[in-house]
C-alpha cells in the first residue's frame, strides 16, 4: 500500500493541520505495517500557479509547445503520477480566507488533468482516479460547521469533497480541528476531538484490514 502525506500550511512547526497529518499517517502505519509512504510539503516545494505555462497539458495532440510549458509539464506529470500511485492520500488543508491555501489550490490544478484524473463523455464528466481514500486535515480558526452561516462561508472541506469527487474518489474522509483561534479552551477541545476523530479512522481502518483478509 503506498500512501502520500501532503501539507500545506506555511506555519512549518506551529501548524496545527501538520501535527495532524502526522498522527494520521502514524496511527495508518501502526494499523498497516507495510505502507510506504511518501511526503510532500507544499509550502517547500510550490507549483507554479496556474497559468499559460502550465496550460501545456490542456493543449491540443501535436502542438508546438514553449520551452517553458515543456518544463511546467515535467513538473506535472511528476505530481499527478505521485497522486495516481498513491492508495491513501492525507491531506493537511488549513482553513486562510473562507478557501484552501493557494499552494495546494495550485498542487490541485496540476493533478486536473483530461485522461489522466477525469474524462468527459456524452453523459457527462467521469473520474479516472477510483479506488482511493483521501483523509482531509481540517484546521479552522473560527467555528464553521455549527451554523448554517458558517457552512455557507466555507470554501474549504466542501471544495475539496467536490473537487476529490470529480476525479472518482468517493472514499473522502475528514478530521477537523476548528476554532482554534477562540481561545486556549476550544483549542483544546478541538484538538481533542481530531485525535478522537483520528483513533475512529484508524479503528475503521484495521477493522477494513481484518474484513479483507477474512474475504
Amino acid at each position: 500500500m503506498k500512501l502520500l502525506q501532503v501539507d500545506s500550511s506555511v506555519l512549518g512547526s506551529n501548524s496545527v493541520s501538520r501535527q495532524l497529518t502526522a498522527d494520521v499517517v502514524a496511527d495508518w502505519r501502526a494499523n498497516h505495517p507495510g505502507t510506504e509512504v511518501d511526503y510532500l510539503d507544499l509550502a517547500v516545494d510550490t507549483p507554479s500557479h496556474f497559468d499559460i505555462h502550465t496550460m501545456g497539458t490542456r493543449m491540443p495532440a501535436g502542438a508546438e509547445l514553449t520551452e517553458r510549458q515543456k518544463a511546467e509539464n515535467v513538473v506535472s506529470e511528476k505530481l499527478v503520477s505521485q497522486f495516481l500511485a498513491a492508495d491513501v492520500i492525507v491531506v493537511g488543508a488549513p482553513l486562510y480566507n473562507f478557501s484552501i491555501p493557494t499552494q495546494l489550490k495550485a498542487w490541485i490544478d496540476r493533478l486536473a488533468q483530461p485522461g489522466r484524473t477525469f474524462k468527459y463523455t456524452e453523459k457527462g464528466p467521469v473520474g479516472l482516479a477510483t479506488g482511493k481514500t483521501v483523509i482531509v486535515v481540517s484546521a479552522r480558526g473560527g467555528m464553521y460547521s455549527t451554523s448554517e452561516a458558517g457552512q455557507a462561508a466555507e470554501h474549504q472541506e466542501s471544495y475539496l469533497k467536490v473537487i476529490f469527487g470529480f476525479f472518482g474518489i468517493t472514499d473522502v474522509r475528514f478530521v477537523r480541528a476548528e476554532g482554534l483561534a477562540v481561545g486556549p479552551d476550544q483549542k483544546a477541545q478541538a484538538l481533542a476531538a481530531a485525535k478522537q476523530d483520528i483513533s475512529r479512522l484508524s479503528a475503521a481502518a484495521a477493522n477494513q484490514g481484518v474484513a479483507q483478509q477474512v474475504a
